[in-house]
């Protein structure tokens, strides 16, 4: 079967092989897939990067949704036919006092589907079965595809932050995590959400308030802070959602939150941070990080997307076979497109 894979680290180093169809164990299931979402993840990869997450070779691809082909003797709950989306994170110790306590998405040994397991840029997935979340039958295969950054966003919000009814909250990064965030901000009750992006990042903030924020900021134009000095009591952001991650969005966050106030990152930065971060001693900032999700993330984001409560069709902007992998990927860093959903061909 085709496959887009990840061969080498290194520049590039990606193409269309062939591969085998996978052989299932006792607990795991064979998905056909779908649907699979291009992440900016994969864009990383595409130059070399992200190499601590990475064992090539490797079958891209972690956001996707598929039906059920062929079950293990030992699987419980799933059937051949079924609807199902999976989790990233494909293979962890279960031993640790993380994955016992239920964080394995912090598991030292976590493998991820796409990076260190063979993911779903091709037709066929073995997946073990606890990883797998039926698809409610609201839930369209192209909704469901999308639920694994709306989970990122739910996890670094709810799960991770604290946000109240009322608070003024900024997001720095219009791509498809920053936009998950900005509609899961206002679910939670944010009083004002800010949307910031950079001059190549227009039409995604024409988006941003499309999907609900009050304010959107080029900040090549205007300076965030000085607006948000103007907004409430005036003391800042209670909550700053980082989902670009680089150099200049960490400066951003420090900027714009306020004294006691909260910054969650999620954006991967990949490169040097030269700045002082003397600011969250002086201002009593709670400064952390939000990776990937857990399994009731994931039961609670499908069935928002079941109520209708998060929106995806806004952010869909082209499905293609994975044999255009590349001109999708050029066209996702030319910010052409939000969000991108590649299926398998023979």
């Amino acid at each position: 079967m085709k496959a887009v894979v990840y061969y080498a680290r290194a520049e590039k180093a990606i193409e269309i092989r062939e591969v085998p169809v996978p052989t299932i164990g006792p607990e795991e299931c064979l998905v056909e897939v779908k649907y699979c979402g291009i992440c900016g993840s994969e864009l990383h990869m595409y130059h070399g990067q992200l190499n601590v997450l990475a064992r090539p070779p490797v079958v891209l691809g972690h956001e996707w949704s598929g039906t059920i082909v062929a079950v293990g003797d030992r699987v419980h709950g799933f059937a051949v036919g079924d609807r199902v989306v999976a989790e990233t994170a494909a293979e962890t110790c279960g031993r640790c006092v993380l994955c016992r306590s239920g964080e394995y998405n912090l598991c030292p040994e976590r493998r991820a589907f796409g990076f260190a397991v063979d993911g779903a840029f091709t037709r066929y997935v073995r997946v073990r079965y606890p990883l797998l979340h039926h698809i409610p039958a609201e839930v369209s295969w192209e909704a469901a595809t999308m639920v694994e950054p709306i989970c990122v966003a739910y996890y670094a919000v709810v799960e991770k932050s604290r946000l109240r009814p009322g608070d003024l909250v900024v997001i720095i990064g219009p791509g498809p995590v920053g936009l998950f965030s900005l509609q899961v901000v206002r679910l939670a009750g944010a009083g004002m959400v800010i949307v910031t992006g950079s001059g190549r990042d227009q039409e995604r903030l024409a988006l941003a308030r499309q999907l609900g924020a009050d304010i959107v900021v080029n900040i090549e134009e205007q300076d965030p802070a000085a607006i948000v000095q103007h907004l409430g009591d005036g003391l800042g952001a209670h909550l700053v959602i980082d989902a670009a991650g680089v150099p200049s969005a960490i400066q951003q966050s420090l900027q714009v939150v306020r004294r006691g106030g909260w910054v969650t990152k999620i954006g991967w930065s990949l490169r040097p941070v030269n700045l002082t971060l003397d600011e969250i001693v002086a201002k009593a900032i709670t400064y952390q990080g939000a990776f990937s999700h857990t399994w009731k993330t994931w039961e609670t984001c499908l069935e928002l997307l079941r109520q209708g409560k998060i929106e995806t069709g806004p952010l869909l902007s082209a499905v293609w076979p994975i044999t255009r992998w590349q001109e999708a990927f050029e066209r996702l860093e030319r910010l052409d497109a939000h969000k991108i959903l590649l299926y398998p061909v023979d």
